[in-house]
């Protein structure tokens, strides 16, 4: 294990499977993707859901709760359709009628308030350009603080949950909930070095295969790749299944998601654990699948890939073959070729309701705005 940690923390920063584009020789990454063409595609998704996708009341697949339809419409709102487009301003309106007097925006009753708040707040926000839902922002901040798995849950700090978001069914968190949660309180305006969010960190460490001070669990040392995975509690669950030893195989998806999130908790590049997650992803690159997964995920993949490669400002991502990747390009080409002719996306493994061209339309235009051409570097 310590010669696996002193790897790490010798390894670079920088970031296996080849696309079309990949060399050895560093490309220019100002001007790879077509400004144009990316406009274009964004364009006919953006169609797509205006011309089949909100339902009278303004929902987009409604009968599966707001959350879709805030997510929905913060994809639209970031892909410059303003709160004042009747589509955008349907959905606002929609999502009002789940405002609840404890400041959650959920459905009542709802075994999903955590998820469906927490991308109310994202949309929110984004739509908030007039103050027009400061205070509903700062009451949701309050409310998801308060069913933080924490102390008000019965779970002391030694707990492997602690600091985690979860489903109610589960009655567990769980670090896909945790993401968005941390997301959430950023956007919310809370600082990295809050209160919730130091204690979601704490989640989120113990979510990775990389035993260290922050992760005495007994799943960090099985496997020690450096990746991540649903979640440490109640017993341990990656959607990745088992390893022999019983250790929790790390994914994409929640490798990237976790990388995130430490990213915004002020986690520093030279910390072990990013280091560790980098490792991850130098040896698991791809835009062909969720890594470990396959198909299962693949648009959530997509988003979290293209989000936490942008936090970390990385304009290549260097393979541990020593291949250069302008992972923008390679992304932009590959969710091109996946458009359908209406101008939507849809994942043929239908898991976690990617089969619903609504929402893996949106997974798709939140990854296209991480795709946007950067101007050169001075």
């Amino acid at each position: 294990m310590l010669k696996f940690i002193l790897t790490l923390l010798l390894s670079t920063s920088t970031l296996l499977v080849l696309p079309p584009q990949a060399s050895s020789a560093k490309p220019d990454p100002s001007s790879t993707v077509d400004q144009r063409r990316l406009e274009q595609i964004t364009a006919r998704g953006i169609s797509f859901l205006r011309s089949k996708g909100q339902q009278a009341d303004g929902s987009f697949s409604g009968e599966t709760g707001p959350g879709v339809t805030a997510l929905i419409t913060t994809a639209l709102l970031r892909s410059n359709v303003p709160a004042s487009d009747p589509m955008t301003a349907r959905s606002l309106k929609y999502l009002e009628g789940f405002i609840q007097p404890s400041g959650g925006v959920h459905q009542q009753g709802t075994l999903y308030r955590n998820y469906e708040t927490c991308l109310a707040i994202l949309c929110f926000q984004e739509a908030n350009e007039d103050g027009r839902y400061s205070e509903v922002i700062q009451k949701a901040d309050a409310f998801i603080k308060g069913i933080q798995w924490d102390d008000g849950e019965g779970a002391k700090q030694a707990d492997p949950g602690f600091g985690g978001a979860g489903y109610g069914k589960h009655n567990r968190p769980d670090l896909s909930n945790t993401t968005f949660f941390i997301e959430a309180l950023k956007a919310a305006g809370n600082d990295a070095d809050s209160e919730a969010i130091q204690a979601a960190l704490l989640f989120v460490s113990r979510s990775q295969n990389l035993e260290s001070e922050h992760n005495t669990t007994p799943f960090a040392g099985k496997i020690g790749d450096g990746g991540f995975y649903y979640t440490p509690a109640a017993g341990g669950t990656s959607q990745a299944g088992l390893a022999a030893n019983g250790g929790l195989r790390s994914y994409g998806s929640m490798t990237y998601a976790g990388l995130k999130s430490m990213i915004y908790a002020g986690v520093k590049p030279d910390d072990p654990r990013i280091k560790a997650a980098k490792t991850w992803i130098q040896a698991n690159y791809t835009v062909r699948l969720n890594p470990g997964l396959g198909q299962q995920g693949l648009y959530y993949y997509y988003h979290t890939f293209a989000k936490s490669l942008s936090v970390l400002d990385l304009d290549l991502v260097k393979d541990s073959a020593g291949v250069h990747h302008d992972w923008r390009s390679e992304l932009f080409d590959q969710l091109a070729r996946l458009q359908r002719p209406n101008g939507s996306w849809v994942n043929r493994a239908p898991r976690w309701y990617e089969g619903d061209p609504n929402l893996s339309t949106t997974y798709i235009l939140l990854a296209l705005k991480y795709c946007q051409p950067r101007p050169p570097k001075a």
